[in-house]
């Protein structure tokens, strides 16, 4: 008789393995806060993101000013080029000296602190439920700012990011919380950190919905709004309100003539032209961290590459008169936009230099964000694009200064893969709205082209090089809005429990097979009970001595017919139950009311089947 076996063998016996909700309920996670209380902790989160912005940009300042130029200050424009240090040709080795910093840093406190942040953010939220260790946020701090002042070539966003990221996720451990709304949190305090750095509220938000959030509703889309208006108010107390390049009155994107068209087919151009650079950039990245792992030693790797950067900035004060492409490289980007740099030739040049400078920055170990070199190398290309057409077609109305932005909008959405929020930053950090039009098609075509030659792109590439895949898009699972009528199985049979296993063994045989029953004893469910090979190779000879109701078990609950599959589900899971039972949409629960069960086979069916309406 089964009714004496061990739990195991009475599970293999009834074909109903043990739970794998076992280990969540062990787990046991707290309940969770209310949405007031997220809201209230995204928001007292987002005015801290925002001054930890402000100290962030200080502290970059201060380390810039004092190992360019000698003066321990914190005021600096990263706009305005850098002038000439009084070192001389001793600035090479800065970008050194900042290297052994960041080194020391990031070995001794945080690892994660290395690289440009966004890939250890998505990481944590995808695979290690939203935990990220506080320490992550000073060691971040630090070892960027010294990066970024001392020359790399690096983006100050991808830290503030991380910063964010790390403070959000604090604050859910230091509060009990679910995994989910700790992970919301983590997403808030990233598009704080990106909103705050660029005054870019809009682009804060689209960039946690697009790279960061699992799932996208009023419970999440909440808490990540109030963080990154919140941050985005903090930043411009202390910045400003003025955005973030200065762009010329009257830019001429897009003339309203029928001659347009072809301009528009520029941009089209552009787009897919910067996609190939977007491809070579995030295949160069891992390029190049793959042949400065080669090198032995942390220490000796990071200072060879940004010994390397030192020489190229150099040589570029020496033959061109700035160091362009040290630090986010912001004064570059200006100069293009306001006073045009001659030479479609000299801002290709530029475009190289940039990319070579970025990879070897952080391909040799150091930290920093991506965005900035981004906006760097896209305003080159599309300025250099417009400027060599122009030489070509002396007679086209072509906007230089348009042409760059678009650029930026195409690198930043094409490299990154964040289509909506390239689109938004741009128009955010220009405000020009004529070029929200060029800027969408631009970026469409970098997207689409560089996905042909890489499919993953600069923040997921690094995560799939370890093994942790990443969803490609957020899409409704239109199962889950489905009733319980539309998705249950009508294969089921009522019996007493004291009905014999060979006894039922017939009447399915007579009836052309059953696969579920619903047992009862004196008309009431008692338990479910599955039939398959191996409940009938288990029982054997005995099927003539053991009853239903020895075999049935009691992990089911019970939904009404109009109940969404989402919310059986939801039931299931939390009732650690395999099987639920479907009832009339009013009614007692009794045994011959019982129109159909759900079984958790048929939910993974059913989730497969709607998977395939989004074909990869």
């Amino acid at each position: 008789m089964l009714s004496h076996a061990p739990p195991a063998q009475r599970a293999a016996a009834t074909g109903d393995p043990a739970s794998p909700d076992a280990a969540i309920a062990a787990e046991r996670e707290p309940r969770p806060i209310s949405l007031w209380s997220l809201c209230g902790l995204a928001l007292g989160m987002g005015i801290f993101t925002g001054g930890g912005a402000v100290l962030f940009r200080a502290l970059i300042g201060f380390v810039h000013n004092l190992m360019f130029l000698g003066r321990p200050v914190f005021a600096y424009d990263a706009s305005v080029f850098t002038p000439p240090s009084p070192w001389g040709a001793l600035i090479v080795l800065v970008p050194v000296l900042g290297s052994l910093g960041v080194t020391f840093i990031v070995n001794t406190f945080a690892p994660e602190a290395k690289g440009h942040g966004v890939p250890e953010v998505m990481d944590a939220i995808f695979y290690r439920r939203g935990l990220i260790r506080p320490v992550v946020a000073a060691a971040k701090s630090l070892a960027s700012a010294l990066a970024i002042g001392s020359g790399a070539a690096v983006g100050r966003e991808g830290p503030i990011i991380q910063i964010g990221s790390a403070l959000g996720s604090t604050l859910g451990q230091i509060v009990a919380m679910p995994a989910a709304q700790r992970i919301t949190l983590v997403a808030a305090g990233a598009g704080a950190g990106i909103a705050a750095t660029f005054n870019t509220p809009i682009g804060g938000v689209m960039f946690a919905i697009e790279l960061l959030m699992p799932e996208v509703s009023v419970n999440t889309f909440l808490p990540v709004a109030l963080a990154t208006g919140s941050a985005t108010f903090i930043g411009r107390l202390f910045f400003g309100a003025q955005p973030a390049f200065a762009v010329p009155a009257a830019l001429a994107a897009m003339p309203n003539e029928p001659s347009s068209a072809l301009t528009l087919l520029l941009y089209a151009l552009l787009g897919a032209l910067v996609g190939v650079a977007a491809a070579g950039f995030v295949r160069g990245m891992y390029w190049a961290e793959n042949l400065f792992d080669r090198i032995p030693g942390s220490y000796l790797r990071h200072a060879l590459g940004m010994l390397l950067v030192g020489v190229l900035m150099y040589v570029l004060l020496i033959e061109a008169g700035h160091y362009y492409v040290e630090g986010v490289g912001y004064a570059t980007i200006q100069a293009i936009l306001t006073s045009p740099l001659a030479g479609g030739g000299f801002l290709l040049l530029l475009f190289v230099c940039k990319l070579f400078a970025t990879t070897v920055s952080l391909g040799s170990g150091s930290s920093g964000g991506i965005f900035s070199p981004s906006l760097f190398m896209g305003a080159t290309l599309g300025a250099a694009f417009a400027s060599i057409v122009g030489m070509v077609l002396p007679g086209m109305p072509l906007s230089v200064p348009a042409f760059a932005m678009v650029g930026m909008g195409a690198m930043v959405g094409g490299g990154t893969g964040a289509a909506m929020t390239a689109v938004t930053m741009i128009f955010e950090m220009t405000r020009d709205y004529d070029i929200v039009l060029p800027m969408i098609l631009a970026v469409a075509l970098s997207l689409g082209v560089r996905r042909m030659l890489s499919r993953q792109n600069i923040y997921t590439m690094k995560l799939v090089r370890r093994g942790h895949a990443m969803p490609r898009g957020l899409h409704a699972n239109l199962f889950l809005v489905r009733s319980a009528s539309d998705v249950m199985s009508r294969d089921i049979v009522m019996l007493d429990a004291a009905t014999s296993f060979a006894d039922f063994l017939q009447m399915s045989e007579a009836m052309g097979g059953l696969r579920h029953v619903v047992v009862t004893r004196r008309h009431r469910i008692c338990g479910v009970l599955r039939i398959n090979t191996d409940l009938r190779r288990a029982v054997g000879a005995a099927a003539a001595e053991v009853t239903l109701g020895e075999l049935a078990h009691r992990r089911f609950t019970v939904v009404r017919e109009d109940a969404a599959v989402f919310d059986v589900i939801t039931r299931m899971r939390r009732k650690g139950a395999t099987t639920a039972l479907v009832i009339p949409r009013a009614g007692y629960v009794e045994a011959d009311r019982i129109l159909g069960v759900i079984t958790r086979e048929q939910v993974a069916d059913s989730v497969a089947n709607s998977i395939a309406l989004y074909p990869r």
